[in-house]
């Protein structure tokens, strides 16, 4: 895989937008071979490939100006067509190309594109397309700046880097025939290409802003693991069987472009949380918590974690994964049932954890604190005997005596298991919590 930034939009290209390309893919793990090869760069090649085509009679200078131009606009406009250059300067020889410039006229260089017969590409995905030449008008190679188009840049660097195929969206099918067309004005050999479907949202329409599109950086940010993404994207449209979870490894040894459907794949946020639920669980805990710790000053509120993250808070928090990282579906997820972890006493309560606290809770708790504060050790098995203790003592059953524990010690209703909460605060910690309730 080569990666080539295609910055000749320099209006588009700003060094941000080329580091966000490069971050995302590293991120991604989506790495590529060789130097980065960038278009721009390139322009003295891609003029030196155009005057050549001029010299072998397939482009020729097009002296047109903006308001002839701007005309044939407005005519096919009119006439319900699409806009296509009518070919007025195709053949007019050095003596017109001489008048032209004593007016003052800048030329832009334009492909000869041959007007009978049809432009074939037999594609990987979506079959034999066939265009009628005399639907495709000569396009523009290079501007009257002396700069190239986009369409004949990407033939250029594609053919000088050696491209054998040639994969993105069918959005740029129509791309296909013209590309095609100046592979053969220079006698190049046309690559292999695969057109494949564009993502859709949910309600079957193209991926936008208004679906949530997003770059990847908001990916990393929303908390989603690079290998869960890859698993994710590659399953859109593609199918190896019914298999759904693919290692690296078995997705490169595996895919083939024949098994690229046709119609468009829907984005589905459900299933790519669940993919990456799954990945969380299999994940190390050191691994998670590295990750996790990475993206905190992507998150709201992360910077004050990461300004609390003691070794010793990361140590309680590495000793919670295992039953933080069965509750979370992504990174924010897992950060967020952390967060009673680097809490403040007195703990800020939610609105569910308050109702808990009032129905004779803090009775509850005092009895509770009683059993606590003479437990020999600190340990799981120790805690959960007092617990248990204090529930038959008082008749509660043991999930309706952990709602207020839970509460109290985390500031919510939810958290991991009870026990694990006790065990990873500490003794000082929970006590100091608990009391603070009654």
């Amino acid at each position: 895989m080569l990666l080539r930034i295609e910055d000749t939009d320099r209006v588009r290209s700003t060094p941000e937008a080329i580091e966000a390309i490069i971050d995302g893919l590293k991120w991604l793990g989506l790495n590529w071979d060789g130097d980065v090869i960038y278009q721009f760069a390139r322009a003295p090649r891609h003029r030196a490939v155009a005057e050549e085509m001029l010299a072998r009679g397939t482009a020729y200078k097009c002296y047109a100006t903006p308001e002839e131009l701007e005309a044939m606009r407005e005519a096919a406009k009119a006439a319900g067509k699409p806009m296509r250059y009518d070919g007025r300067w195709r053949d007019k020889g050095p003596a017109d190309h001489a008048k032209a410039e004593a007016e003052g006229r800048k030329f832009v260089i334009r492909l000869k594109a041959p007007q009978g017969g049809q432009t074939i590409v037999n594609d990987l995905v979506q079959g034999t397309v066939t265009w009628e030449n005399e639907n495709l008008d000569d396009l523009v190679l290079l501007r009257s700046d002396g700069n190239p188009t986009y369409m004949h840049a990407v033939v250029v660097d594609d053919h000088d880097m050696g491209v054998t195929h040639i994969i993105r969206g069918d959005d740029h099918l129509t791309n296909a025939a013209r590309q095609s067309q100046i592979y053969e004005a220079m006698g190049w050999k046309v690559p292999f290409m695969a057109h494949i479907p564009l993502i859709h949202g949910p309600d079957g329409a193209k991926l936008s802003k208004r679906h949530g599109a997003l770059g990847v950086e908001a990916y990393r940010a929303m908390g989603y693991l690079p290998e869960a993404l890859r698993n994710y994207l590659v399953r859109l449209g593609w199918a190896h069987g019914d298999q759904e979870i693919f290692s690296t490894d078995e997705m490169t040894a595996v895919f083939d472009l024949k098994n690229v459907g046709r119609s468009a794949a829907r984005f589905d946020y459900t299933k790519l949380e669940s993919i990456n639920g799954h990945y969380m669980r299999r994940t190390d805990d050191a691994a998670l918590l590295a990750a996790a710790r990475d993206i905190l000053p992507l998150i709201e509120d992360g910077d004050g974690i990461l300004k609390a993250l003691t070794p010793e808070k990361e140590a309680q928090w590495l000793a919670a994964m295992p039953g933080l990282k069965e509750r979370a579906k992504t990174l924010v997820e897992l950060i967020d049932g952390s967060r009673f972890l680097f809490a403040q006493r007195p703990l800020v309560m939610d609105e569910k954890a308050i109702e808990i606290l009032a129905k004779d809770g803090k009775a509850t708790l005092s009895r509770l604190v009683a059993r606590l504060e003479a437990v020999p050790t600190w340990d799981a098995a120790s805690i959960e005997e007092a617990v248990r203790a204090e529930a038959e003592a008082s008749g509660m059953k043991l999930g309706a005596l952990a709602q207020p524990l839970r509460a109290a010690l985390t500031g919510r209703s939810t958290s991991p298991g009870i026990f694990e909460v006790l065990v990873v605060l500490g003794r000082e910690e929970c006590l100091g919590r608990l009391r603070d309730q009654t």
